[in-house]
């Protein structure tokens, strides 16, 4: 597996997590890892005919997670290598066929893009969660929540609260807790009593008009190697239930 480090960061994490993949997977493309500037794009991978790109922000490549992040988006390189069906399903196309003929918010719209990530992070993390322990990832989800959670829109009854940016939306957080219960439910990560349940209540009753259950459920349960019509039915049932849901 070849890894090319570009940018002033140490190039240990990268090299550690290519180690690990290797140890089952490899890549026929070499990666091209490219250092950000913006804190907020932590992380994504980009194919091309030659190559794969890993951009990661400066601050998740300086941080405890770099090889977890590093070790996730190769593991996303190797699911477009082996033309899984997540990785190959156009998600333009799934939302065109999802929300043909319907009105969506935009900001709805925004989270179905985040839906179909979380689609294509599962299969991704099947591969991880095989290679390294899961600890730094719970944490991360745990951590992600709160805050989320923390952040979350003031009440109603609050008119002497002002923010200068918006809170948290309570539905995509919502979600995101499915999503994170899904995955170490799928793979039996952790007990009932860990505090990611506890948390994952609270982002619960903050969305009542969120199916939390099914969410979890539905991510949970994808099968482990869909065909291209099942998982385009998955994608599509998915971004139905979440932006057209009563």
């Amino acid at each position: 597996m070849d890894v090319r480090v570009q940018g002033t960061v140490a190039p240990d994490p990268f090299l550690s997590a290519a180690e690990l993949l290797e140890t089952e997977y490899d890549l026929l493309r070499p990666v091209e890892v490219h250092l950000r500037e913006d804190p907020d794009q932590r992380t994504w991978a980009a194919h091309y005919p030659n190559h794969h790109v890993l951009n990661i922000s400066r601050q998740a490549a300086t941080s405890v997670m770099a090889r977890e992040l590093a070790l996730h988006e190769y593991a996303h390189m190797a699911r477009y290598e082996q033309r899984h069906a997540s990785h190959t399903q156009s998600t333009e196309e799934a939302l065109f066929l999802a929300l043909a003929g319907t009105s969506v918010e935009r900001r709805k719209l925004s989270h179905c893009y985040q839906i179909a990530n979380h689609m294509k992070d599962i299969y991704a993390d099947d591969i991880t969660l095989d290679l390294a322990p899961a600890t730094k990832l719970i944490d991360f989800f745990a951590a992600k929540l709160a805050t989320a959670l923390a952040d979350r829109q003031p009440e109603d009854d609050r008119p002497d609260w002002h923010r200068e940016t918006p809170g948290s939306d309570p539905d995509i957080t919502a979600v995101n807790a499915a999503f994170a219960l899904g995955l170490v439910e799928r793979h039996n990560l952790v007990e009932p009593t860990h505090r990611l349940y506890a948390l994952a209540d609270a982002a619960a009753a903050d969305a009542p008009s969120v199916d939390f259950s099914a969410f979890k459920e539905r991510f949970k349960s994808l099968g482990s190697d869909p065909s291209e019509s099942e998982y385009r039915k998955a994608l599509v049932d998915v971004t139905r239930a979440y932006a057209v849901a009563e």
